[in-house]
């Protein structure tokens, strides 16, 4: 118990930093140490204990009380109530927050601090206008599971990560001579917790540790012992620890010759491991698996299907209320000819009912591979009796890589407005958290972590509140010559993205293995066929794109209507994923008036603009409004300018090669 309260004193007490220009920070902001009274009688619970001192330190009002109310029943929820009061000669606001429990309060903590930086209302600049009313606000999450997923390797290394290496840097704990216990450096415990402050601020309530691609090891006693060390800073900001698991870890470990899901031996390791687990973290979620993908072992190695491999993983972890995620991107080995965004519903749908009910299917957004556009995935209308996780994916893998400033939120939006997030148990998200100083290397990919979490909460925020929100935070300027035209840039850049690299419905003609830059010819024999770019634009004499129409492909054929006519007439499919169902001929008449070809090399051109509209707005008007964030200011201006000639390169390369078919002038 001793050790616990020192650690919990050094967490408390680690809070007290100032902000830094080298966006350190992220959103946190700057602190007012002893700026409001803090009224509270709450048991003695380290969350609560943080969600006083972040009022403490944050809130600029004149008091504020936190209650627990176990009969409001608000889950993680919570209630504030907030109105003006009578300090001296001036106004400010005295506020209540009321929840069922700690998590509830700190996030209410968090939402009223919110609600003063952003200002939604006013705590004390004079402006009494603003004090009319009060504020009545009742919030709760609209999914349980808001789960970052981490692809970070036991090296430090991180797969589609473009920050740095892992934040977890497992050689920076240290464990006791009897291989528990465990001593941590003080820079990592800082650098976590302020991931852990960022995190309970935006509401993810879980954290999968390490890359789905796994390594055996990380289910050995010390990395256990130590995934225990983390799990123990992160547990008081309402964060569970989850872990990637390798299929074949008891076989890859020596202890079985097998990897059988029907094999008793093996599912006795699997329930002596998650014994082993649970004893020392009380509190954790359970695995997440990738099985029988891109080279990952599975139960498909033995003829078992997913059902039989998911269920014995979730036999082992079901005692203690740990649950199985297992991902739904498998492809190729079973599927030979077949068209690759079919391949999920098809090696899914007939399961469907087969899981055991802690067992939840994780399915990309979209049905390739967080392609800078795609029609949504459509297994989550084809799987209706297993709970089903909708993966995001933050890293910007096939959006410019945290060197092109690209806000994801209307592309989740997008999303959204196809599958009801009330049909999800759960909203995963690919981090792009490295361990660069900005923590995302881009200092606007914060507002994809930001954003991410802010959809997860509530995902009908709209894209524009949560970049405001963002903007106003991060560089503490309510300015509107400065806030409306970045929003623009923001709410602008995914469609940009969009135009410059594969406007129209193409998809995935990047080069191989880093997905940076564009490859439209790209073809290597020795791969398979679907990893190449020509298998998917399949650009010839007559025209472009892919035919996944009832005459093609028939991947039309897997959504419900109207989406299935509606994407199955050429005539009717949305212009944005045109050339991702139909192959067209390059003289079309679109509803533009304009031929394919000529709007082709539109979306191209207005792409490049608009980046140029960027990197002026910021390069010679932006400057002003960066006091305390010049830092920022000259990493983002540079930035820019690399995204401007990496999106010029994307229109030359794909029109002149394009034009090798078409045989038309580029425009």
């Amino acid at each position: 118990m001793k050790k616990y309260l020192i650690l919990l004193f050094t967490v408390l007490t680690s809070l007290h930093v100032s902000a830094k220009s080298d966006g350190s920070q992220l959103w946190l902001g700057k602190q007012y140490a002893n700026s409001c009274q803090v009224i509270s009688q709450l048991p003695d619970d380290a969350t609560a204990k943080i969600a006083k001192l972040e009022l403490e330190n944050n809130w600029r009002g004149k008091n504020v009380e936190l209650k627990i109310d176990k009969a409001l029943n608000l889950g993680e929820g919570y209630n504030i109530y907030a109105r003006p009061a009578q300090q001296g000669d001036n106004i400010q606001y005295e506020a209540t927050i009321t929840a069922s429990n700690p998590i509830g309060l700190l996030y209410g903590a968090y939402e009223l601090i919110r609600l003063q930086n952003t200002d939604a209302y006013n705590t004390g600049s004079g402006n009494q206008q603003n004090f009319s009313k009060a504020i009545d606000e009742t919030e709760k999450p609209q999914v349980g599971l808001r789960i970052l997923n981490h692809w970070d390797n036991l090296d430090g290394s991180i797969e589609r990560g473009y920050a740095g290496k892992s934040i977890f840097k497992w050689e920076e704990i240290k464990l006791g001579k009897n291989g528990k216990g465990g001593s941590i450096s003080k820079s990592l415990h800082d650098r976590l917790i302020t991931y852990a402050r960022a995190n309970a601020s935006l509401g993810i309530n879980g954290s999968v540790l390490n890359n789905v691609n796994a390594s055996p090891k990380m289910m050995t006693a010390e990395y256990i012992n130590k995934v225990k060390v983390i799990a123990n800073i992160l547990r008081p900001y309402g964060i569970r620890v989850y872990l990637s698991i390798n299929f074949a870890s008891p076989m890859a470990l020596g202890y079985t010759k097998t990897a059988d899901p029907l094999d008793k031996k093996v599912q006795q390791w699997w329930k002596k491991k998650a014994k082993e687990i649970y004893a020392a973290i009380p509190d954790f979620g359970g695995f997440l698996v990738k099985a029988n993908s891109e080279g990952q072992p599975g139960p498909g190695d033995y003829q078992r299907t997913h059902a039989e491999g998911a269920n014995m993983l979730a036999d082992a972890v079901k005692p203690y209320g740990g649950i199985i995620m297992w991902r739904s991107f498998v492809y190729g080995a079973n599927h030979k000819g077949e068209d690759r965004v079919k391949q999920a519903v098809s090696e899914f749908k007939g399961m469907d009912g087969k899981f055991r009910d802690n067992v939840i299917l994780q399915s990309k957004n979209g049905p390739l591979d967080f392609q800078p556009r795609e029609p949504y995935a459509p297994i989550f209308d084809n799987i209706r009796q297993t709970p089903q996780i909708a993966e995001l994916q933050i890293t910007q893998e096939y959006l410019g890589q945290s060197k092109h400033l690209t806000y994801l939120a209307p592309m989740w939006k997008e999303f959204f407005g196809f599958v009801n997030p009330s049909k999800l148990v759960g909203i995963s998200g690919v981090a792009n958290i490295g361990n660069d100083a900005n923590w995302c290397g881009h200092p606007f990919s914060q507002a994809n972590w930001y954003a991410f979490g802010r959809l997860a909460w509530n995902p009908s925020l709209t894209a524009e509140e949560i970049a405001h929100e963002w903007l106003v935070q991060t560089y503490e300027n309510q300015d509107e010559k400065f806030t409306k035209p970045v929003e623009m840039m923001m709410m602008t850049s995914r469609e940009a993205c969009v135009n410059y690299m594969m406007p129209l419905g193409l998809h995935h003609i990047f080069k191989f293995d880093h997905h940076y830059g564009p490859e439209p010819d790209g073809f290597i024999a020795s791969y398979p066929l679907e990893w190449c770019p020509v298998y998917y634009h399949k650009a010839d004499a007559k025209g472009i794109g892919f035919d996944r129409s009832s005459k093609g492909t028939d991947a039309v054929g897997q959504y419900p209507e109207p989406y299935r006519s509606q994407y199955d007439n050429i005539e009717t499919c949305p212009e944005e994923y045109l050339l991702w169902f139909h192959h067209v001929a390059w003289n079309y008449k679109m509803k533009s008036g304009s031929t394919l070809w000529q709007e082709l090399c539109m979306k191209y051109n207005m792409g490049v603009a608009m980046v140029e509209v960027y990197r002026d707005f910021w390069h010679t008007s932006a400057k002003q409004y960066m006091k305390g964030h010049e830092q920022e200011w000259q990493h983002t201006d540079s930035l820019l300018n690399v995204q401007l000639e990496n999106a010029k390169e994307w229109r030359e390369t794909c029109l002149k090669y394009f034009q090798t078919f078409s045989k038309m002038d580029i425009q």
